[in-house]
């Protein structure tokens, strides 16, 4: 029998499991970073060549969802994770207009700059570095206050560029692609160059490509071959993920490549699911991540 009880304990229980339902795509935003591993060896990758990567992709600081002690306390973690090397997949400034307070270049840049790894912090940009950059947009070029603010504390950032390392001897190369999307209009243009980027590669040494979107990863031909692995933002994993239907995509690329590890003509390809949010500053079903790569 239905008593006045009853209903009021069934009326409070639904509208605490709506407010649950309604407030959870906001508790995910601001959820604990998963670590996300992967262990592979690539294509062409030296035998005995042991590298352990972090990978961090798309702040995108701001207030209230990635304030500066909360990208303090991401580095914090991923300095935890005994990394040889850092690295910063781009989109660092804020992608949503419901923000309280933004988080200037120089801010979220110091912030940055807490992380360390024998084998140094690396970087690249993303699209929101550059669209939001008006005066980039204007004259691109220019300086972008992005990269300049990474370069203010010491964080090398590359667009076409590449860098020769060893671990324990042995070398690779680390090359950084321009933005694919850096310039909007009628249509998006990118500032990517990859034969550029090749072109700088002067032995056989295995390589890794950063490129904040995943979309080049489907279009190197045998030219990019010597680039055995590809590391990816972008895509927030979809941002909206319920059960693999994900209803927005950043680019075609990001569509194709939402999240994870993929390998495909011969090449390897991680997709970040990214740590901030685009447009709205919800996440469902695509916690924020931290990734842990462990090559060879």
């Amino acid at each position: 029998m239905l008593t006045r009880r009853t209903l009021i304990k069934g009326a409070l229980t639904v509208a605490a499991s709506l407010f649950a339902l309604a407030a959870y795509p906001f508790v995910e935003v601001m959820a604990r970073p998963r670590i996300t591993r992967n262990a592979l060896i690539p294509t062409g990758w030296t035998p005995g060549l042991k590298l352990r990567i972090v990978a961090l992709a798309d702040v995108h600081a701001c207030n209230p969802w990635m304030t500066v002690d909360r990208i303090r306390q991401i580095c914090t973690t991923a300095n935890r994770l005994d990394a040889d090397i850092i690295l910063l997949l781009g989109d660092y400034v804020a992608a949503t207009p419901m923000v309280t307070d933004p988080v200037e270049p120089a801010e979220w840049a110091s912030a940055l700059a807490t992380l360390n790894a024998p084998l140094g912090v690396h970087a690249i940009l993303g699209n929101h570095d550059y669209w939001h950059d008006d005066a980039f947009q204007q004259y691109p070029q220019g300086p972008n206050l992005a990269r300049e603010a990474l370069k203010g504390v010491g964080i090398a950032t590359y667009v076409n560029q590449v860098a020769r390392l060893e671990k324990d001897g042995k070398p690779f190369w680390l090359a950084g692609l321009g933005d694919q999307m850096a310039l909007h209009g009628s249509r998006f243009t990118g500032l990517d160059d990859l034969p550029k980027t090749l072109s700088q590669m002067t032995d056989t040494a295995p390589a890794i490509l950063m490129a904040h979107e995943p979309d080049i990863f489907a279009q190197m031909d045998d030219a990019g071959k010597s680039m055995g692995l590809v590391l990816s933002g972008h895509t927030h994993g979809g941002q909206i993920n319920i059960f693999g239907w994900r209803p927005v995509a950043a680019s075609a690329g990001s569509r194709r490549y939402p999240a994870g590890h993929y390998r495909e003509f011969g090449r390897d390809l991680i997709v970040s699911r990214g740590l901030g949010c685009s447009v709205l500053p919800i996440r469902i079903g695509s916690r924020p991540e931290i990734n842990l790569i462990e090559l060879g």
